[in-house]
């Protein structure tokens, strides 16, 4: 049996896609291991698929002063050490990996032991883990066409984000009855990241009588974000999160309002949803949201909003312009290259192990 060894952590960003491509591996005869950090978000996310995780020490590599600066690059040093440790005992025919601190002393101990490595790197620009591992990475693919450009020539692979098959299989009706909605009016869903978002939140909430006008709303408000002075509001609902029911409330939404998270965005590509996207600002990220909506916005995804340019009249006018060209919206997505990630990227993992296998 071929075996695969997945890494990634710190977010569940840096696992979900992982997760995604866990029954497509299973189909193709790989037995699946996964290295993560000792108590990270990926072993609680990774756990109810029973594959075996094994923890390793971990630190954070940050670019601004922190009393851990002094102790994590040992934590790093450990963490390679158990890394070694681990492929020496798994013998992995190759590594995915998706990126987070966890993954840089995999992927070392991969290039020390010559075992092969694929690196996925959602953002338009690498972060700093990723820009770490390209020079031991065997691949790297990409999310967006100008990535590519940026990367060693032969090593990158312009892929997609794997998409959780379960997005595909929502019900329209299903998430309409959820919500208490009808098919008289379409429906936007606004998702403000997985924390929510204040600014985003404040500015719905300011011209929700005039979408309502129009629009039903889903409005996904991150934890302790909800009004409850809205609550009871004809054609609105909102919900802190929402896990077992999205599929159904993606396929009953006409337009969705979003942050631009890689994989979010990626979602919302692979399922045709004309959205307007408001990046996280600069102050508050490394960018990479701002360059991932430019992205999308040149090829004509998506319509853009940067947060200080946020009002509530500036996303009523982007709602409406977007709304009334859905069809445009939609036919440029349906051309996008990014249209089976999962197969692209299994058939890369294949193809390196098959060489690999050849060449020893």
């Amino acid at each position: 049996m071929k075996k695969i060894v997945l890494t990634g952590g710190g977010t569940a960003g840096h696992v979900t896609p992982n997760i995604a491509l866990l029954p497509e591996l299973k189909n193709r005869g790989y037995e699946v291991h996964y290295i993560g950090s000792y108590d990270g978000i990926e072993k609680k996310l990774i756990s109810e698929f029973h594959i075996p995780y094994h923890g390793i020490a971990t630190g954070k590599l940050r670019r601004y002063f922190d009393i851990k600066n002094f102790t994590d690059p040992f934590r790093v040093i450990k963490g390679f050490g158990e890394a070694s440790s681990l492929l020496k005992k798994l013998q992995p025919d190759i590594i995915f990996s998706k990126g987070g601190f966890v993954s840089v002393p995999v992927i070392l101990a991969a290039k020390r032991r010559k075992i092969p490595s694929i690196i996925h790197e959602s953002d338009m620009t690498p972060g700093l883990a990723n820009k770490i591992c390209i020079p031991a990475a065997t691949k790297i693919c990409a999310n967006f066409p100008e990535t590519v450009k940026e990367l060693p020539e032969g090593k990158a692979v312009l892929t997609g984000s794997p998409i959780r098959k379960e997005l595909f299989s929502g019900n329209k009706m299903a998430g309409l009855q959820f919500c208490g909605f009808h098919l008289n009016k379409p429906v936007i869903l606004i998702i403000g990241g997985s924390l929510g978002s204040v600014v985003v939140n404040e500015a719905v909430r300011k011209i929700l009588p005039k979408l309502l006008e129009k629009f039903q709303i889903i409005h996904l408000c991150g934890k302790d974000k909800m009004d409850p002075s809205l609550n009871g509001t004809v054609g609105y609902v909102q919900y802190e999160y929402i896990k077992k029911e999205l599929s159904d409330l993606l396929d009953a939404s006409d337009l969705i309002i979003s942050r631009a998270g890689a994989n979010a965005i990626c979602e919302i590509l692979a399922l045709r949803k004309p959205n307007v996207l408001i990046p996280l600002s600069a102050g508050a990220s490394r960018g990479d949201q701002i360059l991932n909506a430019a992205s999308f916005e040149r090829q004509g995804f998506s319509k853009v909003i940067k947060e200080e340019d946020l009002t509530g009249e500036t996303l009523l006018k982007a709602v409406m312009n977007v709304y009334e060209n859905r069809a445009a919206y939609i036919h440029t997505m349906e051309k996008s290259k990014l249209n089976d990630s999962i197969k692209t990227i299994t058939d890369l993992i294949d193809e390196i192990v098959e060489k690999s296998n050849h060449n020893q």
